[in-house]
């Protein structure tokens, strides 16, 4: 059975911050603003008893003093889980919002979706300049400099890169799939908008699942958000069940100054 910490571990790992502070209790994580889950704080060692509020009231002080130090907003990666209660408790003292909720699901490595359409998915170890303008075109939130980042985050960990084309050789879909620890997580799963409902996502999944079958992974993980009942569906079909769910909690600002590619889809 995946422990909920483990699985938080290989998230963080999966994703990794350009940088990061661990306070002992929780990793402080910032990358320029790209992304919620590379701009948000891990709270990775929590207890629900009340008594602990006055503490994390004070290390609330402490984050946000980091992340203002970096003009970001402070954000909380908050996971459906007893032992969040006391800090959901202190964050809705604080009128902190609730963002982005977000379903987990995993799967093992049997009965794998078998690849179809007859198309050949290219496999690579690193995102080339063709699979990142699919995924920017479709969860991309700026430009040239928020697009550096996220090339950073996404080879902060080992993974490999899907990509499929269409009949005339243009990109049409494509996948990540983070090794970490001997399991895979499937990230930016992303169609174009030109390409979509025939297959591609299907084919770019199975290959990502097919090749971490090949390399002995114990089994998979993703992310999707709630609201994408399609991608979930998509993802209950290849044989994903779901684990569990977190959202995003964040400090009243007057504006928004994070994005959220790379939210699963």
């Amino acid at each position: 059975m995946l422990e909920q910490a483990f699985l938080e571990t290989l998230m963080d790992k999966a994703w990794p911050a350009v940088e990061r502070e661990d306070t002992g209790e929780w990793v402080l994580r910032a990358s320029e603003g790209v992304t919620q889950r590379a701009n948000s704080v891990w709270p990775r060692n929590l207890s629900d008893a009340a008594d602990g509020i006055p503490e994390l009231a004070g290390s609330l002080r402490s984050a946000s003093d980091w992340y203002r130090r970096r003009r970001l907003p402070l954000i909380f990666q908050v996971f459906d889980d007893p032992r969040s209660a006391a800090l959901n408790a202190v964050l809705d003292g604080q009128r902190f919002t609730k963002q982005s909720e977000t379903r987990i699901m995993v799967r093992g490595l049997e009965g794998l979706p078998v690849p179809a359409g007859g198309r050949n998915v290219e496999l690579s170890e690193d995102p080339s300049a063709e699979w990142l303008d699919v995924g920017w075109s479709v969860d991309g939130r700026g430009g040239a400099a928020e697009l550096a980042v996220a090339r950073r985050i996404l080879l902060g960990c080992p993974a490999l890169y899907a990509l499929v084309r269409d009949h005339d050789g243009v990109p049409a879909a494509v996948g990540r799939l983070a090794l970490v620890d001997g399991w895979g997580g499937i990230y930016g799963m992303a169609t174009s908008a030109t390409h979509r409902r025939r297959g591609y996502g299907s084919q770019v999944l199975a290959a990502l699942l097919e090749s971490g079958a090949r390399r002995g992974l114990e089994g998979f993980w993703l992310l999707v958000t709630s609201a994408n009942h399609g991608a979930q569906s998509l993802y209950a079909q290849a044989g994903f069940t779901h684990y569990g769910s977190y959202l995003y909690r964040q400090a009243p600002i007057r504006r928004a100054l994070s994005g959220c590619w790379g939210t699963g889809r």
